[in-house]
């Protein structure tokens, strides 16, 4: 067991070979954003000059030790920037400096800080740990982990639920400027830290470790039914018989350190042992000296795509990407306003995910708020607990888990009342769910969230001032320093305001690239440095943007486009509908035709018609699905998302189609 008792008094080659890899991402990394070449003469106004994006090329160096020149510049981000010519296109405020820093160097600042605050507590573990225990903790783990053999640039996953030692290697591999491989779908290098899906099975696990040459991987011996060391010797059986620390393993060539958790096992180190290492003088001497040699240009995490389309990819992040959006995430929310019993976060979402490893854990870091880990996979009790434990002000979740939580059997019995606000992201909410939100959980400071893991995440965020019609309606306006335009799909032209297109998206946030797989990063992103979401988008005059659905699954019938997140928000507002999923199916006279995928309530019993009954008049009579098939669940990816491809492939199946 990893021992931190003495710390718990106190209570409540990326885009191929490494070589040049510092140019490369430089090269990546969005300096300074050039005009749009093509759609430019329909921006410009007559006698004007063009100067898109002059001011987000301006390097700063500022960390914004002064809270005080942060918070007025917090403000002035508050007034939203407006879309350009009737167009759907959008730039941030350029008022936020951008921190040249790395993580390593954050933590450094806000354990000076603020020493004696909560910084994290993880429920399940009855740990407790202030930033400055927490930044000592961290610099024995990173010295240790180099006394071992790991070097700069070094891949490290991290196989596990959440947990302490998740966030102890996190923020230890980007100390030592390790890359942490998270397999989900995002990445960091630097000190690579790869941190893998605990649901991920021998064959995923292969693919990920292979992928990215990983040297290191950290794991418990088990959690639940999931026996992480019995999955590794399917693909790595020369483990049982290895000196720990020198693996060789035929299938896993890179692969030379296995590093257990809480057990000792064959092959293995203890991570006790690496951490115990770390204290020494010498080990401590030699993190030191590796620190001075890290940019906050390098990588620092690779988390793979959820594959619902294909073979995942890892999306290579750098500590400046990661920096800066947890920065402006915590400012959005106005974190640096609120006062320490304010501030405390409460996040079942999964850290090997980029809306808790970012969204988490760096903002806990970049603003010196309370990160409270409530279990270590999404249980809406244990949530509901530590916000009532804990006084848990902020509350992060995916649709799926807040609409868990709303439906505990005893929710009434819980205390919510130091709840104020949090965040929803990861995939459609319904406008209802929103509302329920607020009302139920009072979180009237909820804000809607929307990214990608490419994007390091968020690129749209809500004020936590907005009207809930609109967070119940978009997934709010654009970040600082990042553009977003929305394009027509056919003409590839800027799209008019609230007209559907493909959002892409470009700025600092844009991932460094896909590791080892040059081709498809310039798939995503091309030459002119935009990200191409593969969402379908709106933009009204005010630049809020609401998201219609993923191009991919857009269905045309008979020449019409239909959106199915615009059909699945409607199905919400039917009483006894608790979820829906809508796709297309084949269809030789019309091309494709609308598949209404539902799950009741529980305990709720309908039919076909009576749910076409209740379309009609409300909804165009083309957008009324001609297929209405209930369900009990839907295929899923190891990262909770609804595998549509498949959905479709078993409904046509269903249909016999």
């Amino acid at each position: 067991m990893l021992r931190v008792g003495r710390l718990c008094a106190r209570s409540p080659g990326v885009l191929g070979a490494r070589v040049g890899l510092s140019r490369v991402w430089q090269e990546v990394g969005l300096w300074g954003v050039r005009p749009l070449r093509v759609l430019a003469p329909r921006l410009q106004a007559p006698g004007t000059e063009w100067k898109l994006g002059s001011r987000l090329g301006k390097r700063t160096f500022s960390l914004i030790n002064d809270r005080k020149s942060a918070s007025s510049s917090g403000e002035m981000d508050r007034t939203a920037t407006l879309p350009v010519g009737g167009l759907s296109y959008v730039q941030g405020h350029t008022t936020l400096h951008l921190i040249n820093k790395t993580v390593g160097q954050c933590l450094d600042t806000t354990a000076q800080r603020v020493p004696d605050r909560e910084a994290l507590v993880v429920h399940h573990e009855n740990i407790r740990l202030t930033f400055a225990q927490l930044k000592e903790e961290v610099d024995k783990a990173a010295s240790g982990l180099l006394s071992i053999g790991l070097c700069k640039g070094d891949r490290l996953g991290m196989w596990g639920p959440n947990s302490y030692a998740w966030v102890l290697m996190q923020l230890a591999t980007a100390q030592a400027g390790i890359i942490l491989l998270v397999l989900s779908p995002e990445a960091h290098q630097g000190s690579l830290k790869v941190s893998v899906n605990p649901a991920y099975q021998a064959m995923e696990v292969e693919y990920a470790l292979r992928k990215v040459g990983c040297k290191a991987l950290v794991f418990p011996r088990q959690f639940k039914t999931q026996h992480y060391y019995n999955i590794l010797k399917q693909i790595c059986p020369e483990v049982e018989k290895a000196q720990p620390g020198d693996l060789k393993s035929q299938r896993l060539p890179d692969l030379t350190t296995v590093i257990s958790v809480d057990a000792p096992l064959p092959g293995t180190l203890l991570l006790d042992e690496v951490v115990a290492a770390g204290s020494q003088e010498q080990n401590l001497a030699r993190l030191r000296l590796t620190q001075q040699l890290l940019s906050c240009h390098d990588p620092i995490n690779i988390q793979f795509t959820s594959g619902t389309t294909g073979s995942p990819k890892g999306a290579t992040l750098s500590h400046y990407n990661i920096v800066n959006n947890s920065n402006m995430i915590g400012e959005r929310l106005r974190l640096h306003q609120k006062p320490p019993d304010k501030s405390r976060v409460v996040l079942p979402n999964p850290l090997y995910h980029c809306l808790g490893s970012v969204g988490g854990t760096m903002v806990s870091l970049m603003h010196g708020v309370t990160l409270i880990l409530s279990s270590p996979v999404f249980d809406g009790k244990k949530a509901l607990e530590a916000i009532s434990r804990e006084r848990g002000s902020l509350l992060y979740g995916t649709p799926t888990m807040f609409v868990d939580i709303l439906n505990q059997p005893d929710f009434s019995s819980y205390d919510i009342s130091a709840m104020c606000g949090g965040v929803i992201g990861g995939s459609p909410a319904s406008p209802e769910l929103i509302r329920a939100i607020i009302n139920k959980l009072n979180m009237k400071e909820l804000v809607v969230v929307y990214g990608s893991t490419e994007n390091s995440p968020v690129t749209f965020m809500n004020f936590t001032e907005d009207a809930v019609a609109q967070k119940a309606e978009s997934v709010g306006r654009i970040m600082p320093h990042t553009e977003a335009q929305i394009v027509n799909v056919g003409t590839g032209t800027l799209a008019e305001l609230n007209t559907p297109g493909e959002l892409c998206i470009r700025g600092y946030c844009v991932m460094l690239g896909y590791w080892g797989e040059p081709w498809k990063t310039e798939e995503a992103t091309g030459q002119d440095k935009w990200y191409r979401t593969g969402d379908i988008a709106m933009m009204d005059e005010q630049g809020f943007c609401k998201i219609l659905g993923r191009s991919k699954d857009m269905i045309i019938r008979g020449g019409e486009n239909i959106y199915p997140a615009e059909l699945e928000n409607f199905f919400h507002t039917h009483p006894q509908v608790q979820e829906v999923q809508v796709v297309g199916v084949k269809d030789d006279r019309m091309g494709e035709e609308i598949c209404a995928c539902i799950q009741l309530k529980k305990g709720e019993k309908t039919t076909a018609e009576e749910i076409k009954a209740f379309c009609k008049g409300k909804i165009s009579h083309f957008k009324i699905p001609r297929y209405i098939v209930f369900v009990t669940n839907y295929p899923l990816t190891v990262s909770g998302k609804v595998q549509k491809f498949k959905l479709r492939e078993q409904m046509e199946q269903h249909l016999n189609l």
